[in-house]
């Protein structure tokens, strides 16, 4: 991203918000803000004046919302780059975000000191997130829970992700071999797959929609 003073546009629909942003962008030297609006109709109109390097969006922001926002942001400048702020800190949420070409998400309440750090990750890393999201994004990953499986089998499944046999499996879950091999074979009914090969390929394809 350019090494300039960024222009940062704001849309909050809370007018109490306002005077703590002008008040942080006073302080700051490496960015100045170049608006602040209350909805996205407001923001999209006088968006060719002002053109933002980085736009700061509530998600509850009225008329069409902030994510669905992103949408139409991207058609007036492909590269801007767009945080989404919200109280929630739900995990589909986030994925709708980022699915929706977010480049960073933030909790609130959102303080100088954090606005200044996530501006700055945006600057030179390209990305932002509120530590609390990151806790919860990598704790989606690494739990790996498919909802169709039960507890038991989705333990399995961990483990036949890493490439361990069945017996490597029974010892860890304490279970014999014959209880592993009777819960792979539901899984791969579920997955209407016939082999280990089968299943993996199918389990790698529904990581990616997480």
């Amino acid at each position: 991203m350019k090494s300039h003073i960024l222009k940062i546009m704001i849309l909050d629909d809370d007018l109490q918000h306002h005077e703590a942003y002008r008040y942080y962008f006073e302080t700051y030297l490496s960015y100045e803000l170049v608006g602040i609006y209350t909805c996205v109709k407001d923001a999209l109109l006088a968006y060719n004046d002002v053109k933002p390097d980085i736009i700061v969006s509530e998600i509850d922001i009225p008329d069409i919302g902030g994510i669905e926002a992103i949408s139409h942001f991207r058609k007036l400048d492909e590269e801007v780059k767009i945080i989404m702020l919200s109280t929630q800190s739900d995990f589909e949420l986030v994925k709708k975000a980022f699915k929706s070409r977010a480049n960073g998400y933030l909790t609130k309440p959102v303080t100088k000191q954090r606005l200044h750090s996530a501006l700055d990750a945006i600057k030179f890393e390209g990305a932002t997130m509120s530590s609390d999201i990151a806790k919860i994004v990598i704790a989606m990953f690494h739990k790996k829970s498919y909802s169709n499986f039960s507890d038991r089998e989705n333990q399995i499944v961990d483990h036949l992700c890493q490439g361990e046999t069945y017996k490597s499996i029974a010892k860890k879950l304490f279970i014999t071999a014959s209880a592993v091999n009777f819960h792979i074979q539901n899984i791969y009914l579920k997955l209407n797959v016939n082999s280990k090969s089968e299943a993996l390929v199918k389990l790698r394809a529904l990581e990616m929609q997480f």
